[in-house]
């Protein structure tokens, strides 16, 4: 049976892994935590009964943590999520890299415009990238940078120089290595560190979606562009969900961040959330469940996504 230590802080429970016996999981991870709230209005969500999840597609990182939520109250812990890592990075190092993504994700930092964060984080000190873009203009309907300014980037002090969009004027491939050359100038500059385990760029923190076909970034099952263990920044030109020609940051650089967020909601993507944490043997063909950052991985859950868990 798990087992909660008792030296923990009352809001997180901690299991030990040779609780899940199907887990491959390997040190240094010792761990999994699984943060409350654990209950929403009108069901209630056993630790005890979640079944034996996180397999190796997990093994680098030293904190899993999911959490699942109303949607109100996840847009809240999100936006708390972000401030404590901004005023960590911040203060210890002058600086905050954080990497976005398309979708609903930009919807659900809009906690981050009100009080008390609007006015207390040091927005000056964010430098502000894509994980993956789609070879649109800027303008265009499509565009992650679009989709980010109209809905976050334009009502905060972010000074135009520390956000870092694609060039799009460039070919899919050209894109590519212009954001990759962009990247490796800012790694020279200290801006962002390089990981000394792995020798790629180290972000801060990585604020991911996940699709209904587990996929992230612009990282699809089964695509050869999930293997792609060389590039940092790689191209797309056959997307199976449109438009089909992308950038996206590849696995080592999106594992070689401190911290990663998955922000998962909505029923269609229940299927998916219950191969990668339940008890399907598919989680390795997932994208979302090769995941694995070096400090914690942390799921931003709602009932719907977690309601097949």
């Amino acid at each position: 049976m798990a087992s909660i230590h008792s030296t923990l802080s009352s809001n997180t429970l901690r299991f030990a892994l040779s609780s899940f016996p199907n887990t491959n999981l390997q040190p240094p991870s010792s761990h999994v935590f699984f943060s409350r709230p654990l209950t929403f209005k009108g069901l209630s969500f056993n630790p005890k009964s979640f079944p034996a999840p996180l397999k190796a597609s997990m093994a680098g990182t030293n904190n899993v943590v999911i959490e699942v939520f109303e949607q109100e109250d996840l847009a809240v812990s999100l936006a708390k999520y972000v401030a404590d890592l901004s005023n960590k990075f911040t203060s210890e190092r002058g600086a905050f890299t954080v990497c976005l993504s398309g979708g609903s994700l930009i919807k659900f930092l809009g906690k981050l415009l009100e009080p008390p964060y609007y006015d207390s984080l040091e927005w000056s000190k964010w430098h502000v990238f894509w994980l993956d873009e789609r070879v649109v203009p800027k303008t265009h309907e499509d565009s992650n940078y679009k989709l980010a300014l109209d809905g976050l980037l334009c009502k905060v002090p972010i000074p135009p120089g520390n956000v870092h969009a694609i060039n799009d004027t460039l070919s899919a491939e050209g894109a590519a290595d212009d954001y990759e050359t962009c990247l490796r100038e800012l790694v020279n500059s200290s801006v962002i560190t390089l990981s000394p385990s792995s020798g790629f760029p180290k972000f801060d923190l990585v604020l991911l979606g996940m699709g209904p076909d587990g996929h992230v970034a612009s990282l699809f099952p089964g695509h050869p562009l999930v293997q792609e263990n060389k590039r940092w920044v790689a191209f797309i030109k056959d997307s199976p969900k449109p438009p089909p020609e992308r950038i996206t940051f590849t696995f080592p650089v999106i594992n070689a961040s401190a911290y990663a967020a998955l922000v998962v909601t909505g029923k269609g993507k229940a299927d998916a959330v219950h191969s990668v944490l339940g008890k399907s043997q598919n989680s390795v063909k997932l994208p979302a469940g090769l995941v694995s950052p070096e400090e914690e991985l942390k799921w931003f859950l709602d009932k719907d996504a977690a309601s097949k868990l």
